[in-house]
């Protein structure tokens, strides 16, 4: 197979809807689900204003309720009764490419970020949303690799950043080397360059660093990134080293990236007192507009304008997502984009 035969496309590039895997209560949220039903209820309604919902739930009479309590427009969402483990639709939903100017699902294998939390109904999803025709004529390609949606980031021109923490783990894909990896992404994903992060992490995060909590590609050579400048704070170190590295990098046609660091929130804890991984980076952009995290936090205002000023004519939207980080995932986490030309 030829290299670069295919393209990962950004984010930002035109969408047909947003994959969701509605909380249930045979999940980890059971002790708080009307708090965290609140949040997708709000997440929903944004969505919908700009694209469709693809929304896979063990209720789907219940989901309904819940839309309709929230004004929801019901013809824009397509609903699939399945059975899940849990609501990270990040990182068992599809991964899309581009293929001769058609869009093709990716499905790569997920084992609960490094066989910490089953995963056995989430990693079926993909087939069987597929199998009931959730995703049209488009066709979908089952992959040999552990890979989340959320350990990579792509500005659709063949750059891809990643965290060597999260991609290197053992107990993902142990029988290739870093060298081997790279080799299965440009093959599978069309890269040109693999970009890796050694440095940058968040406390209470599940995921072994994934990308998306840390550092996001944005249009026009742009990273946003997670920075702490509190030398007190147990992050400053790694978070300190991850700028430095990120002042290396460099785009494919040779030129540094425009670095917008995020302001750093205000720990949060969970009731035992372990520290929650609130991170602005966590953002979902849409059709028009961006979503963003938010911690009723005094610098949420400061995050939302310099989403703003990397994604300029999008409306910036803030999400609660205080409930969301109880399970140590954000806004992003929930979420799977799905690119225009997929969604019958």
């Amino acid at each position: 197979m030829k290299q670069n035969v295919f393209r990962f496309p950004a984010e930002w590039e035109p969408q047909d809807g947003v994959l969701l895997a509605w909380p249930h209560a045979d999940s980890d949220w059971q002790p708080m689900l009307a708090e965290i039903e609140a949040v997708y209820r709000q997440l929903a309604r944004q969505i919908l204003r700009f694209e469709r919902l693809l929304i896979v739930a063990a209720d789907t009479e219940r989901v309904v309720s819940q839309l309709q309590a929230a004004d929801c427009d019901l013809d824009k969402v397509a609903l699939y009764q399945l059975p899940g483990n849990d609501t990270w639709a990040r990182d068992f939903g599809p991964i899309s490419i581009i293929a001769e100017e058609k869009p093709l699902l990716l499905d790569f294998g997920f084992n609960g970020w490094g066989l910490k939390f089953p995963a056995d109904r989430d990693n079926q999803l993909t087939r069987r949303l597929h199998r009931q025709g959730a995703f049209g004529a488009t066709a979908l390609k089952t992959c040999g690799l552990i890979l989340e949606g959320g350990s990579l980031e792509s500005d659709g021109r063949g750059t891809i950043l990643t965290t060597a923490d999260c991609l290197l783990s053992p107990n993902r894909n142990p029988q290739l080397s870093k060298q081997e990896l790279e080799l299965e992404l440009r093959r599978l994903l069309g890269a040109e360059q693999i970009l890796w992060l050694e440095h940058g992490y968040l406390a209470g995060d599940d995921t072994d660093s994934h990308i998306d909590t840390l550092a996001r590609l944005a249009p026009d050579n742009r990273i946003l990134y997670v920075s702490c400048d509190d030398p007190a704070d147990e992050h400053h170190h790694a978070l300190q080293a991850m700028a430095a590295q990120l002042k290396e990098l460099r785009s494919s046609n040779g030129t540094s990236f425009q670095l917008m660091p995020l302001p750093w929130p205000q720990a949060q804890y969970d009731a035992a007192g372990q520290r929650l991984p609130a991170t602005y980076a966590n953002f979902l952009i849409i059709n028009d507009a961006v979503l963003v995290p938010t911690y009723a936090d005094p610098a949420d205002d400061r995050a939302l304008d310099i989403i703003g000023q990397a994604f300029p004519g999008r409306e910036i939207i803030g999400i609660d997502c205080r409930p969301v980080i109880q399970q140590h995932g954000s806004l992003h986490c929930l979420t799977m984009q799905i690119p225009q030309g997929v969604l019958p």
